[in-house]
């Protein structure tokens, strides 16, 4: 099998995470990290055994000197598409970036067209599509062990681009990745609330036509936040599937009420879909596979549901897709005051993430 050299951006736990992938299959080896904080790169640095001399306060010298074959961008959701953008100038053969792929619809755009321009694979780091409970529902609805899926409910927090990015994505892959056709969305932004130095609402509700027939409702800070969970209820015409994480429900005319199929322990499962991505986007490489579950035009498939939800508050309209707006609707509203902050104060969510006395970003 081909060995591939990768070069990670951003030392955080994210980044740990895909370094924990890279470096658990033998097909990809972990040469180079790069991160602006010392502390951070030499952390990583030590616990995966990369050099001092391959730990790199610019990234761009990471690339360049190492020249890595893919990169994993790990960083926060506002630098995913500058970041993107200046490596695929670098040319490796693939970029895997974190979710949320970008901040706005247009900034999804341009990394899609930097990689292309530049011929650079890019994928976005949905790793939860490789979860064992999300493929058991996925192969459930395929083979109509609830018949057509009608409606799908779902109960997040932490603002949308966050949680809702990968219960989104939930959908979408375990109904075999449908396009949305329309949305409405509303909205709700009375304090100054960001998220990893990224302006997130207060709460949302949104209903999401899919072009299979079925509707989603997707609850996002509508709840405590003890409620609620990266989850989703498929409904059909003969049952009904409940995926949470890992742990996987079904009840048809044949289970006699519920049956649990999988419940995984979740720290395994999570750190073994690092591997298994990393698995993938080797096969991927090596051609042994056409596509990739985790390409980026799903991710923007997800970016463009979430920003036309904003849009729909924003205009107050049902939103029909594709998406004109390439700016963000949630950011408008703020910036336009249509979404008056009437309890000041502004403050991330996100805060104990950040190191030493480095507070000033929010």
């Amino acid at each position: 099998m081909a060995r591939y050299r990768v070069g990670v951006i951003g030392c955080g736990s994210i980044g740990r995470a895909h370094a924990y992938g890279w470096t658990n299959t033998e097909r990809t080896e972990l040469v180079a990290l790069a991160d602006i904080t010392p502390s951070a790169r030499d952390e990583l640095g030590e616990e995966f055994g990369i050099a001092e001399s391959a730990r790199y306060a610019d990234f761009r010298k990471m690339v360049e000197n190492e020249k890595p074959d893919i990169v994993s961008v790990c960083l926060w959701h506002g630098q995913h598409a500058s970041t993107v953008i200046a490596v695929a100038a670098l040319q490796p053969k693939l970029i895997i970036c974190e979710k949320p792929m970008a901040t706005s619809l247009g900034e999804a755009e341009q990394m899609i067209v930097a990689a292309q321009r530049n011929k650079v694979r890019l994928a976005i780091g949905h790793q939860r599509r490789f979860l064992p409970g999300w493929n058991v529902a996925r192969d459930l609805v395929a083979d109509g062990a609830i018949g057509q899926v009608t409606h799908l409910w779902s109960n997040v927090a932490d603002g949308l681009l966050n949680w809702g990015t990968h219960t989104i994505d939930m959908m979408r892959f375990i109904m075999g990745d449908p396009d949305a056709t329309a949305v409405v969305g509303a909205v709700q932004r009375d304090s100054d609330r960001y998220e990893r130095g990224m302006r997130i609402e207060d709460s949302c509700l949104g209903l999401i036509q899919f072009a299979n027939g079925a509707q989603a409702t997707i609850q996002s800070d509508l709840t405590p936040r003890e409620t609620a969970s990266i989850n989703c209820n498929f409904y059909g015409t003969e049952g009904v599937i409940q995926v949470d994480e890992n742990a996987v429900k079904l009840m048809n005319a044949t289970t006699n009420g519920w049956k649990q199929l999988t419940n995984w322990e979740w720290k395994d499962s999570f750190r073994d879909a690092f591997v298994a991505q990393s698995n993938g986007i080797a096969d991927w490489l090596d051609g042994t596979v056409e596509s990739y579950r985790g390409e980026a035009k799903n991710a923007y498939a997800v970016m463009e549901i979430m920003m036309a939800l904003y849009e729909s508050a924003r205009l107050k309209e049902v939103t029909r897709l594709p998406l004109q707006t390439r700016s963000n609707p949630l950011d408008l509203m703020v910036e336009s005051g249509a979404l008056p902050v009437t309890r000041p104060g502004r403050y991330d969510i996100r805060s104990s993430h950040v190191r030493g006395e480095a507070m000033s970003w929010i």
